[in-house]
């Protein structure tokens, strides 16, 4: 497969998920009143309804209030969202065999330190992604003390073990058979620049989870990190 096509379908994959929670929020499914599960649901048939997709490479996330604070392996209870809540998505919806890797925060009400968030988020994001571009050789070691170093100069604990992982055609797992060298993690001393083992460029996607536990609520965001 031509590398050019790779990243095609990658960045036609993100666009088409930039789409959808666009229409997400035109449509207000993240709203009060709703539990999580039913807003997941919301959103796997507009993807549906927009694309025709029927397949999510992993499980389809909808958190709300003190499950912000939970990581992607726990399965907390359904949750009904609150008047005053922060709430996140984390969906990774398969658009023509390509995988797209998409996070976005929503806040209700005034908390400030809740809204505070969701504009630090896509800053962090932003920075993070400048400081990779600015080093042909980062290893996931480096970006990720620079994505925590972000984090907490911000007022922010990152809230799981990673701030990114490869992405490509589904499943993305069956790129690199090293997990610590598919994650942007501190056990990662591999450059994020390199090819796989079939040869390949690797792509990647930088998720932020960011957290305050004693307030006890948390944000997420994710997008494509080196394509577009």
């Amino acid at each position: 497969m031509l590398e050019s096509r790779r990243v095609e379908g990658l960045v036609a994959a993100q666009e088409k998920a930039i789409a959808l929670f666009a229409e997400v929020e035109k449509r207000g499914l993240v709203t009060p009143g709703r539990g999580e599960r039913e807003v997941s649901d919301l959103v796997r048939d507009l993807a549906n309804e927009m694309f025709g997709t029927t397949k999510h490479w992993h499980k389809r996330i909808i958190r709300s209030g003190p499950n912000t604070l939970r990581p992607y392996r726990d399965n907390p209870p359904d949750r009904v969202i609150g008047p005053d809540d922060i709430a996140f998505a984390d969906f990774g919806p398969i658009f023509e065999e390509y995988e797209a890797d998409f996070g976005r925060t929503y806040v209700f009400g005034d908390d400030p330190d809740k809204h505070r968030l969701l504009q630090d988020l896509p800053r962090i994001f932003d920075a993070g992604r400048a400081f990779f571009a600015g080093d042909p050789d980062i290893t996931g070691r480096q970006l990720y003390a620079e994505v925590e170093r972000l984090a907490a100069a911000a007022g922010w604990a990152i809230g799981i073990w990673h701030a990114g992982h490869l992405v490509g055609e589904f499943p993305h797992e069956t790129n690199d058979g090293a997990k610590a060298d598919s994650y942007i993690t501190p056990e990662n001393d591999t450059p994020l620049r390199r090819t796989d083992r079939a040869g390949r460029a690797c792509h990647w996607i930088l998720e932020l989870h960011l957290v305050d536990r004693k307030r006890g609520f948390g944000g997420f965001y994710e997008q494509l990190l080196d394509l577009a």
